[in-house]
């Protein structure tokens, strides 16, 4: 298996070092460029192609937001996570919803920031569905559904659209093939079909569509 291209951005040098300094020493990740404010991340995901972007939020010149959505409206195959300090952080939502696949706290364990790296390689979502949804009550509060985003529902079928549904409500495909009757297997198919139809990269992006949307407000029952 080849490496997997990591692309640091932080306008702190010592946080980039000691996050370099951990991943290199892994014999499957190569860390492929360095950056130290948004702008130098959103050119070195464009010439470097890493897999994976762990972008601090608060940098100089342009922010982790600003820059994440770039990245990803660019068509950039990298899967961009967010450094923060704190796990509920309200720029953390907002990155999200520019089309981040996740969030890491800073002061991270070695061994931790390795296999989350790994894992967003993977395709698969960084956050665990209860810290999504958490994060996603708290901040969406108010959210407008917005029209555009809305019409886009249409493309689901009655049973991908409870699918969607249950997972921005933080179920598991066993959690929600026992709600709906169906295997495990068959939920799977229903959510890629899901992601495919509606463009998006990962469960969290999901979650915060359904959001988006209006299809699931915060603090609704699971």
């Amino acid at each position: 298996m080849s490496d997997v291209r990591v692309l640091l951005a932080d306008d702190q040098e010592l946080v980039r070092a000691g996050f370099a300094m951990i991943l290199e020493a892994r014999d499957d990740i190569a860390v492929v460029g360095e950056a130290a404010d948004g702008q130098e991340a959103v050119e070195l995901a464009a010439t470097t192609d890493p897999d994976v972007v762990l972008m601090d939020v608060r940098m100089p010149r342009l922010d982790g937001i600003e820059a994440t959505r770039r990245i990803v409206d660019s068509g950039s195959r990298a899967r961009v996570v967010m450094l923060t300090t704190f796990d509920l952080d309200e720029p953390v939502f907002a990155a999200l919803r520019a089309g981040a696949s996740g969030f890491l706290l800073k002061d991270i364990r070695p061994a931790e920031l390795a296999d989350a790296v790994r894992v967003v390689a993977r395709g698969e979502a960084l956050l665990a569905p209860t810290v999504t949804r958490r994060l996603l009550d708290r901040f969406a509060t108010g959210l407008p559904a917005e029209p555009s985003q809305s019409a886009r529902l249409d493309v689901l079928t009655a049973r991908e659209a409870e699918v969607l549904t249950l997972v921005a409500r933080a179920l598991t495909n066993a959690e929600i093939g026992e709600r709906l009757f169906l295997t495990q297997a068959t939920v799977k198919t229903h959510v890629s079909a899901i992601l495919m139809k509606l463009g998006l990269r990962d469960r969290v992006q999901a979650a915060v569509f359904a959001y988006e949307t209006g299809l699931v407000r915060p603090g609704s029952a699971t």
